[in-house]
């Protein structure tokens, strides 16, 4: 092909990759390489379709920054919960301690039981 005006011809002009990608690529293709290379395609997306990844920041942001705000209120809840547990044991304790001390200094004796009465009932009033 000419080019027009000068009469030379004009090679095709090839595309160089990244250098970081291409030095990846070229020592061994391990596994640091690849994530390299996955990280460039994912940049050179983000900036290709930035709205694209804008909603996706968007959403999956509120998403987690909801999910982070229940999680809080759930320990907060959780430990309100252990707090009055521990109230009620001390208390149940307390309760139980008393009880017991109580009946060590004063020995109730049982009530009596009531019997009833032998024979035939007499009539309260005579003739």
């Amino acid at each position: 092909m000419a080019a027009a005006g000068n009469g030379e011809t004009a090679l095709p002009q090839q595309q160089e990759p990244a250098p970081e990608a291409a030095a990846g690529v070229m020592s061994g293709g391990g596994v640091i390489a690849k994530m390299e290379e996955q990280w460039w395609k994912t940049k050179e997306h983000a900036e290709t379709y930035p709205y694209v990844w804008g909603s996706y920041i968007l959403v999956y942001g509120g998403l987690g920054a909801y999910l982070a705000w229940r999680w809080g209120k759930l320990r907060r809840a959780e430990d309100r919960v252990r707090a009055l547990q521990d109230r009620l044991r001390k208390l149940a304790a307390a309760e139980e301690s008393q009880t017991a001390s109580c009946s060590a200094s004063t020995a109730p004796t049982p009530p009596l039981p009531q019997q009833p009465p032998a024979g035939p009932a007499k009539p309260a009033s005579g003739p």
